[in-house]
């Protein structure tokens, strides 16, 4: 079933006057941004190559120049964190979910630390390996954690290929049962599916993600979704929808636009979108930084078609934030 992504107008360009309800992107100057709304602030996690940090502040200007907190270090190659809070036996406590390499690139593995506290900022305990196939032979990264029908499940991008996998979790340390490979489309890029996030509206449920190398302009996100009365696990629940969600803008000079994650405003009113984007054609992976703008949604609860804005763009804070 097809259907049609309306383009989403940009989120209106503010007086000078009214400055102080507006922001500018890009928030960070790095990659792969994961972002979340809890005790009363924002949270930014993006890829610093050989540790965690974790960005807070009680508005998303503020983030540009929010202290850090470093949640791990001694890394190599350390993507994409992402928090996620989950249920244990004592308790909900934070999770935070990374990849690293101890040499190749090929050797990234997913890991898991936990909070010894109830607060997102930690601290941390010792990272844990997360074992995504029985002999943990292949390359895992851009892990993901969601919650459907009461049960827990983690998506990453692994080998062989560079495809999304999905399996079960017994706990937030560990998965259970076989992985399941999701299919996806490329859209004519064809070597790189990753950056699996699960967006919930409605009785659907959207797997985002990003296609093609994160180098090229062409990077994007696409989606599949499914009924929340489907299994998960099964591919055959998932309908792929035809175009990508988010891609080039190539009037607003924005190119590779993705690896992103969704958030809800202060008064859980609106969701909105982070992603990286840059602002040249060439084939590289420098100059990514993490922008931001509201998710729209038609009138059948799908969400519109993205168009990312341009860094001039004066930009009008989430609901609940003024």
């Amino acid at each position: 079933m097809k259907h049609r992504l309306p383009v989403l107008v940009a989120l209106g360009f503010l007086s000078q006057g009214e400055a102080s309800d507006t922001f500018r992107n890009p928030i960070n100057p790095s990659a792969d941004p994961w972002i979340g709304y809890a005790e009363g602030k924002y949270h930014l996690a993006t890829t610093q190559g050989d540790r965690v940090k974790l960005w807070s502040a009680k508005t998303i200007a503020g983030l540009k120049d929010a202290k850090p907190v470093t949640v791990w270090e001694r890394g190599k190659g350390v993507w994409a964190a992402e928090f996620h809070y989950l249920p244990t036996r004592l308790g909900k406590r934070w999770f935070c979910y990374f990849t690293k390499t101890d040499g190749e690139d090929v050797d990234h593995r997913m890991y898991v630390a936990e909070s010894k506290t109830h607060s997102i900022t930690g601290p941390y305990g010792e990272a844990k390996l997360i074992k995504t196939d029985p002999k943990n032979e292949f390359y895992a990264i851009d892990g993901s954690v969601f919650e459907h029908g009461g049960k827990y499940y983690f998506m990453w991008a692994g080998h062989p290929g560079h495809r999304i996998f999905m399996s079960r979790m017994k706990d937030p340390f560990t998965l259970e049962g076989e992985r399941v490979l999701i299919p996806a489309s490329g859209f004519g890029c064809e070597e790189v599916r990753e950056g699996p996030y699960i967006l919930k509206h409605g009785k659907n449920l959207f797997l985002t993600y990003s296609a093609c190398d994160t180098g090229k302009p062409d990077y994007k996100v696409g989606y599949l979704w499914m009924p929340e009365d489907k299994d998960p696990m099964k591919p055959a629940s998932w309908t792929q929808e035809p175009e990508p969600l988010l891609e080039r803008n190539d009037a607003g000079e924005v190119f590779g636009p993705g690896h992103h994650s969704f958030f809800k405003s202060p008064d859980g009113k609106e969701d909105w979108i982070a992603y990286h984007g840059k602002t040249v054609k060439e084939y590289t992976y420098r100059g990514r930084s993490t922008r931001v703008q509201k998710l729209e949604w038609d009138g059948d609860g799908f969400p519109k078609k993205i168009v990312p804005l341009p860094l001039e763009a004066e930009v009008a804070v989430p609901s609940g934030e003024k």
